[in-house]
């Protein structure tokens, strides 16, 4: 029996970066061997171990065979006598097919190596194409790896483009693709995640909503950038360097959806947007089966960041109106992510990275002046002569004073 590390952990030691997780192959055993050991077993699909101490995972080295499409068509073959070479061919990436012995020594049969110094995603075999999970893969590591200068090989790029043709890429079950999508939301460039599924035709086919964006034009004056799918892209780029979350950055990727369905004849404006955004938000999150906190906080951007943009020029009666849409006083953290989303969406436009962005202030203030009135202390002083609908009136006329005195709030 002999153990392999292999895959992220050797990738990323010989890139310089800090290791996420361990993962080992183990060659030349079978199942009991390594339960005899103290391993416990896990995974449905294929036998993975868990260490009995570091709790790690080791995989039996395995081969596998296409029997039919998408990620659950495979069977797969593991015994004593598959070999590294074997179980690392069926890898989707050179640069994740590279293992290391105990005493330190590199296995590299597919060129890793190579390819990591020539800053290149390249698959190992054509067994690429039996796994339409790689094409998300594949884009999810060049969302990680663009600031070191990783490219999708043109062959591999060619590859994923006639997947994503035959529809094997359609073949996926919506929770394969939000697992990654998820992942690549929380990468330092989720701009390129998108942009390498639109270059190989897989964007049309997992987020046709977000694909029917580009070569919407919008008008000039305030998108400098025209194309609202750019647009997209420069947003989703402008909430990484914000360092906002996940669930913000989803609510950038989907807030103009209804952009694609304006009619031609009043393009390039986009009147009533909005609210088309948010059926095209939760179209999108039913097929996908999206978590609710992502799709909530998606609709409240879709329908309001308009608003938010305004904050400026809008009363205070207003103003509390869009507090209370989004939830702002029961659950301020999300009202974070949601002005966070609103300042992406803003300077996410051609030339305004850096422009400010003053109505998060105007309106984290004026929430703040809002949620300080005393409901308790407005009941207790109308000795009972208030209560319900008359009681909600005059709390909500108290918000709308604290807000009008609130620094910087009112039409200017």
């Amino acid at each position: 029996m002999q153990i392999f590390l292999v895959g992220g952990a050797v990738r990323d030691e010989l890139l310089g970066l800090a290791i996420r997780e361990r993962d080992w192959v183990v060659v030349g055993a079978k199942a009991g061997e390594l339960e005899k050991q103290g391993y416990q077993k896990v995974g449905k699909d294929f036998p993975v171990f868990l260490h009995p101490q570091s709790k790690e995972e080791y995989a039996l080295a395995r081969t596998e065979r296409k029997t039919g499409r998408g990620y659950h068509g495979f069977d797969f073959h593991t015994n004593s006598e598959v070999t590294l070479e074997e179980d690392l061919r069926r890898r989707d990436l050179t640069i994740n097919a590279i293992a290391q012995d105990p005493d330190g020594r590199l296995i590299d049969p597919y060129g890793g190596q190579t390819d990591i110094d020539d800053r290149v995603l390249r698959h190992v075999s054509e067994a690429f194409r039996e796994d339409p999970v790689r094409v998300l893969r594949v884009a999810r590591f060049a969302a990680r790896f663009h600031e070191l200068g990783f490219t999708v090989a043109a062959s591999t790029l060619e590859l994923m483009k006639e997947m994503a043709s035959s529809g094997e890429v359609g073949s996926l079950v919506p929770e394969r693709v939000w697992t990654e999508t998820q992942r690549a939301l929380g990468e330092d460039h989720p701009e390129i995640f998108f942009q390498v599924l639109r270059d190989c035709g897989a964007l049309a086919v997992i987020f046709p909503e977000v694909d029917a964006l580009f070569g919407v034009p919008q008008p000039e004056q305030w998108h400098p950038e025209i194309d609202t799918g750019v647009h997209i892209l420069l947003a989703l780029r402008q909430a990484a360097v914000l360092q906002i979350s996940t669930e913000a950055r989803f609510a950038v990727l989907v807030h103009d959806l209804g952009k694609a369905t304006t009619q031609k004849s009043e393009l390039p404006r986009h009147r009533g947007h909005e609210q088309r955004s948010i059926k095209l938000v939760n179209q999108l999150c039913d097929r996908l089966n999206v978590p609710n906190r992502y799709r909530d906080l998606a609709i409240h951007v879709a329908q309001y960041h308009t608003h938010c943009h305004m904050a400026m020029e809008l009363r205070p009666d207003t103003i509390l109106k869009m507090l209370d849409a989004v939830d702002a006083f029961r659950r301020p953290e999300r009202f974070e992510d949601f002005l966070a989303a609103a300042q992406a969406d803003s300077q996410g436009r051609k030339g305004c990275q850096d422009n400010a962005y003053p109505q998060a202030d105007l309106l984290r203030s004026a929430r703040n002046a809002a949620a300080k009135v005393n409901a308790a202390s407005i009941a207790a002083a109308a000795n009972g002569q208030l209560e319900g609908k008359a009681l909600g009136k005059a709390i909500n006329e108290a918000r709308v004073i604290a807000i009008k005195n609130a620094k910087g709030v009112g039409p200017r």
